[in-house]
């Protein structure tokens, strides 16, 4: 009869008591990380609530510091012929003889009950525009904002892994060109070439006059503004992507998967790309602001049905509510994308350290 002696368990990467060790060092920096980023998120929330009361009380005293009189937007073409009653009537009705401290205050007061506040400029409820004219503003920009990050993600790589060649020169030529452009003149350019002279796409609006919002509609008069807020968006995400490609490629983890004889697409995915990734992933909170602002000019060119005429409007007229609502509505969104952004990358490198 044999006995077998019991062995050592093996410290190499195939032995038993190895296994359950990397798991559970795998696990617990991962979920570190997810509080890390978790704590992020809450110290971001708790700062965000005194920004969006700064941002609203800023807007209600530019606001009255325009030159524009509400009085006179409201009502138009007979304002020099209304006599001083029907003046201060139309002040009484919308409120325009409060002052812009008492507007914020009952503003405020009224978002907590859940309304909003009538748009003087619109004649309705501020949930009904924002209800209306919201859909099409985001779906449009989010849409732009995944391709523009998808292309610049895929662009960047593959340029960053040919740098010095002739596409990485052309790309970054077309880069540097189309951010020195602004949004308006590439959205002209589009329509000039896709709408008046090849006459393939439609010039404006997101429906044919007289008929109803349909999917197909949408997509046929979306495309030239998704492109055009698309490469209002890429030049930066790309160029960034490329620099972090470049920097990764210089590094010592890079170098020794090359001696290892790790090569091509296996030391793209699996060394260059995720710490590539990051820089860009931090960039898209940032440009959020430029996301709202071409968003607005893109909608004001190709008269799409979105956010950007009612704050044009709004502005013009001092309707203090719709204005307080959009702006701190883009607020909200600029905050909101610079803490997930923030967060994502604190959870994905264990590197980076951030405490608000």
């Amino acid at each position: 009869m044999t006995v077998d002696t019991p062995r050592p368990a093996s410290s190499g990467p195939a032995g038993d008591r190895s296994a359950p060790d990397a798991e559970t060092t795998g696990r617990a920096p991962r979920a570190s990380r997810g509080r890390r980023a978790a704590r992020l998120l809450v110290r971001r929330l708790a700062i965000a609530v005194p920004t969006l009361g700064v941002v609203s009380f800023a807007i209600f005293a530019l606001a009255a510091a325009s030159p524009f009189d509400p009085l006179a937007a409201h009502l138009g073409d007979s304002f020099q012929n209304a006599s001083r009653d029907q003046r201060e009537a139309v002040r009484a009705a919308y409120d325009l003889d409060q002052n812009w401290f008492s507007a914020w205050w009952h503003w405020w007061g009224g978002v907590f009950t859940g309304d909003l506040g009538w748009s003087s400029t619109l004649s309705r409820p501020v949930s009904t525009v924002l209800a209306e004219r919201m859909p099409f503003t985001f779906t449009m920009s989010l849409i732009s904002l995944i391709l523009a990050a998808a292309i610049a993600v895929v662009a960047g790589s593959v340029i960053g892994m040919r740098r010095g060649g002739p596409l990485d020169r052309i790309c970054g030529g077309l880069a540097v060109i189309l951010a020195s452009t602004p949004p308006f003149v590439v959205s002209l350019l589009l329509v000039t070439v896709f709408s008046v002279s090849l006459h393939l796409l439609p010039t404006s609006g997101a429906r044919r006059p007289g008929d109803e919002y349909t999917l197909g509609g949408l997509v046929t008069h979306g495309i030239l503004p998704t492109v055009a807020l698309v490469l209002s968006l890429l030049p930066w995400l790309l160029l960034s992507m490329r620099s972090a490609v470049t920097e990764a490629l210089d590094s010592d983890a890079v170098f020794a998967a090359r001696a290892r004889g790790i090569d091509g697409r296996r030391l793209m995915t699996g060394h260059v790309l995720p710490v590539s990734v990051l820089p860009t992933l931090a960039l898209l909170g940032t440009r959020l602001p430029e996301l709202i602002a071409g968003a607005a000019v893109v909608e004001s060119v190709f008269g799409w049905p979105g956010l950007a005429q009612a704050l044009v409007d709004s502005a013009t007229a001092l309707d203090f509510p719709l204005l307080a609502a959009l702006a701190v509505g883009s607020a909200i969104l600029v905050l909101l994308g610079s803490a997930l952004s923030d967060a994502a990358a604190v959870w994905l490198d264990p590197r980076i350290e951030m405490t608000a």
